[in-house]
């Protein structure tokens, strides 16, 4: 800490220029001439010894944005205040999540009160700026997530889903869609996003769930887990993510597969890195970071080194910015008050990409208020930015007290209530509000549009208006293949009116160009049937026998559909991959998806064709027959529940969202708890890493875990004072007694002979430390 207390000193007496302005509420009926716009200001000045509110006016002249764009304000307090997240309806009115009670101070005090709201902003003008607003829900308790379908809206609530039907603008009968929904995590690590996706299911963030609307009645169902905060899509209905600290994580393939074999802990193809590059550039000092005081977060001008609060990433879809902005994603990064733009391309069926520039951001700003946390694209082709506007993001639950003690010098924990929506737009271009029509034969026209949100809410919009009317148009789209996304976006059309033939899929599926090859795929699942599978089996062999290695991996992801209908027809399949690609890695993982409780037969049947063990398939299959061992030897988790239920609790809330439910660990976040030497070894350890948490890599069971397998940082929960010592010994208990672990109980002496032995520490501890301390 000593190493940047003398910078810190200079820095704040080197800053001349105080940027304090009058934050004079907005008035809600100001137009947009009277609004403030932002290109490339002039360099700015802080000073770190405040870090007060200022008007929007005053922090849009505080941000650089990229040459050639603009920042423009569309909404601000008192029309809107800390919003999380939000979504525009076919009439282009923004729906908007406020989060008041989120961390009114450092101590969370009065979060569960009932202030959380769903509010309704329109631009009555159509001068670009909302000015009405309306408050569609109240009284929710910290809400984080909507999206609105068949004429109601979902409201993510912790921990459950809600389903409002929609009357006259009202909110009408609510159902229960899932009580479990966002059980378990704190507030930053429970599940978000509800993204309606190209395949009209709903996806989320930190969540293996997905939901779909089928009349009344709602259909769950497990998929990978994905991400932390915020979920997006590329034009092909693939998912992009991230963690706190990641960048941007993805999947190569259709989000509807792979996800079938509970002791496959990782499918590859799901789950990748996309952007390996974490490194940021603010323009201001950061030192209100959680970890600050450890070494490599800050560099020597105390500005943030990586991500630390990567969240809302969304792949920019809207047209309006030209063509080079095709297939970027973009990525906030509310701790650093800056905004990331990242380049995407493909090669086979690999997506990566880098950052777009070198020493800076897309968008930066001087005002350490300014918090990003939630991107969309838009009607207008605009990246639409949802700023929180406030002084504190870190949770309690992780909340060090270095970070409390900046919070604190500056004054960051007050005034709340604030909040701004902004959108970003080419200088020289006006964005335009897209209509959408009640119109079922110009909604299939739109379904070609340049803009990605009009194309999405087409095609949701003739869904949610059964207009069944349409589907000649659909047809007739679907085989006009010189525009693929249309195309592609009336095929998903009918499927999700449920009129879907099986010629139109098994035509496309003779397709030359690969995106209509790969929707043909992933759309087989929802026509298969018992009539019609006998169709499609010999089509699927020949793509394999033909050496369509692209469709390889789909095709052994279908078996999985095929096998209730004709398991040898499936098994058929699945050998012929075997043979043909015995060491492809992706056909490998797709393949072993299918064979849950079947791992050791299907080992003997291929092994007169693929008896060579250091094939990729052999090494993975034998990885999961292992898992599948290991999950059987387990304990009953019932009488651990009876034994230590605050413990139990305290790792559904805390610990289970990084490292599974069945402690195995979850790729790219954490490593196993199950079987490791670190929880069933000598237990001052395990308190001091609970405590003060973990930092690098670590080494389990022989394997180092490293970046980018796992997130470095573990944070503690000692810091929370309030957090009792009997909790914690319960917790680390029951953990040493799950799964298959079997070592001795941890007393709630033995948390506070550690707890007082540590209670100055204030960073988290590397393995050499800990070594060396115990």
């Amino acid at each position: 800490m000593k190493k940047y207390l003398y910078p810190l000193l200079i820095l704040i007496l080197a800053c001349s220029l105080f940027y304090c302005q009058s934050s004079n509420p907005i008035n809600a009926q100001q137009t947009s001439a009277d609004r403030a716009e932002v290109s490339k200001p002039e360099p700015v000045k802080y000073n770190l010894a405040s870090s007060p509110v200022v008007s929007p006016e005053a922090s849009l002249k505080l941000m650089q944005v990229a040459d050639g764009f603009n920042v423009k304000l569309v909404a601000a307090e008192p029309l809107v205040s800390t919003p999380v997240a939000l979504t525009f309806d076919y009439d282009a009115r923004m729906w908007v999540v406020e989060m008041d009670g989120y961390m009114p101070d450092t101590a969370g005090t009065g979060e569960g009160i009932p202030s959380g709201k769903i509010v309704i902003l329109e631009d009555t003008n159509q001068d670009g700026v909302a000015d009405k607003r309306e408050v569609f829900l109240d009284s929710l308790v910290l809400p984080r997530a909507i999206c609105l379908i068949d004429n109601g809206i979902l409201v993510a609530e912790p921990p459950s889903l809600w389903y409002y039907e929609i009357n006259n603008g009202k909110p009408g009968k609510k159902t229960l869609v899932d009580a479990a929904y966002a059980a378990g995590g704190n507030v930053e690590h429970q599940a978000n996003g509800l993204l309606r996706a190209l395949d009209n299911w709903i996806y989320n963030a930190k969540s293996d769930k997905r939901y779909r609307k089928a009349g009344d009645k709602w259909l769950i169902e497990q998929t990978h887990f994905r991400g932390q905060w915020g979920i997006t899509q590329d034009n092909y209905g693939r998912l992009y993510y991230n963690t706190n600290s990641e960048n941007l994580l993805g999947d190569y393939f259709p989000p509807g597969f792979g996800a079938s074999n509970k002791y496959q802990r990782g499918v590859e193809g799901y789950n990748e890195k996309i952007v390996a590059n974490n490194r940021v550039y603010p323009i201001r000092p950061t030192p209100g970071v959680n970890r600050g005081y450890m070494e490599g977060i800050l560099d020597d001008s105390l500005r943030l080194v990586n991500f630390t609060a990567a969240s809302g990433p969304v792949v920019y879809r809207g047209g309006l910015f030209g063509p080079d902005y095709a297939f970027n994603v973009f990525v906030a990064e509310p701790s650093a008050n800056l905004i990331k733009r990242n380049i995407l391309h493909e090669n086979g069926y690999i997506t990566n990409g880098k950052q777009a520039y070198e020493s800076k951001e897309f968008l930066a700003s001087v005002d350490e208020r300014f918090r990003p946390v939630s991107l969309y694209n838009a009607p207008d082709g605009a990246l639409y930015i949802v700023d929180m506007y406030r002084g504190i993001i870190q949770h309690k639950t992780y909340l060090t007290d270095y970070l409390k003690n900046q919070i604190e010098q500056r004054e960051l924990t007050q005034p709340l209530g604030y909040g701004r929506i902004y959108k970003i737009v080419p200088e020289g271009k006006t964005p335009e509000m897209v209509d959408l029509p009640d119109n079922p034969q110009q909604l299939v026209k739109l379904l070609g549009h340049p803009n990605g949100w009009v194309r999405d809410n087409a095609q949701q919009m003739l869904i949610d208006r059964h207009y069944t009317q349409a589907i000649p148009a659909l047809r007739q789209a679907v085989n006009e293949t010189d525009n693929q996304l249309q195309s592609i976006h009336a095929l998903w059309t009918l499927e999700g009116l449920g009129a879907l033939k099986t010629e139109e899929v098994l035509a496309l599926l003779k397709q030359t160009a690969w995106p209509l090859r790969m929707q043909a795929l992933s759309i087989l699942p929802s026509v298969l049937n018992k009539t019609n599978y006998k169709q499609f089996v010999p089509v699927l062999a020949q793509l394999v026998d033909g050496g369509d290695k692209l469709a390889a991996p789909y095709v052994a992801f279908i078996a999985n559909y095929i096998r209730p209908l004709d398991e040898a027809a499936a098994n058929n399949l699945l050998q012929k991959l075997v043979k043909v690609y015995p060491d492809n890695k992706y056909v490998a993982d797709a393949v072993i998806s299918n064979l849950q409780g079947r791992e050791e037969s299907f080992k003997k049947e291929i092994a007169a064709f693929a008896p060579d063990t250091a094939l990729a398939f052999h090494k993975r299959l034998q990885r999961v027959i292992a898992n599948a061992n290991s999950a059987r030897a387990n304990r009953n988790p019932e009488t651990l529940l009876k034994e230590f239920p605050k413990g139990a609790a305290m790792f559904a809330s805390t610990c289970q969202t990084c490292h599974g439910p069945d402690g195995n660990g979850i790729k790219s976040l954490a490593p196993p708890l199950n079987q490791s030497e670190w929880v069933q070894g000598d237990k001052d350890k395990l308190i001091s890493i609970v405590l003060f948490g973990l930092t690098g890599p670590v080494k389990v069971n022989g394997h180092v875990y490293k970046a980018p397998e796992i997130n470095l940082d573990m944070p503690g929960i000692g810091y929370d004072k309030d957090l009792a010592n009997e909790d914690v010994a319960q917790l680390l208990s029951f953990i040493r007694k799950s799964w298959r672990n079997d070592a001795s109980e941890v007393s709630t002496a033995d948390v506070t002979k550690i707890r007082q032995k540590l209670k100055d520490r204030q960073k988290a501890f590397t393995i050499e430390e800990l070594n060396k301390l115990y």
